[in-house]
């Protein structure tokens, strides 16, 4: 299992939409075949910052989402609304408490 963090500065004047078009295509990105978790977060401390927290079966289906049409979709309506370059991570769990 690969477990994405993705970080995002929202424009302020942009956070509104940010978060509705999350919402409205939360269900397609968790649907994603290889996905199997994911969560939007906000930062206490900045409210401009935003992190998606997310489950994939492997990076192989990470990668295909990466690649499809839902995700440059997504991603093209997304990255405009950005007030700094995005930061991403995939990890292997190695320990859960």
């Amino acid at each position: 299992m690969i477990v994405r963090i993705v970080k995002m500065g929202i424009c302020p004047e942009h956070i509104d939409t940010f978060v509705k078009q999350f919402m409205t295509n939360k269900a397609d990105i968790r649907n994603f075949k290889g996905c199997d978790f994911l969560e939007l977060y906000k930062d206490i401390n900045d409210p401009t910052l935003y992190f998606t927290y997310s489950f994939w079966k492997s990076e192989s289906a990470l990668e295909h989402y990466r690649k499809s049409e839902l995700f440059k979709t997504i991603w093209a309506k997304t990255k405009p609304l950005f007030n700094k370059k995005p930061e991403a991570w995939s990890l292997n769990r190695i320990e859960t408490i």
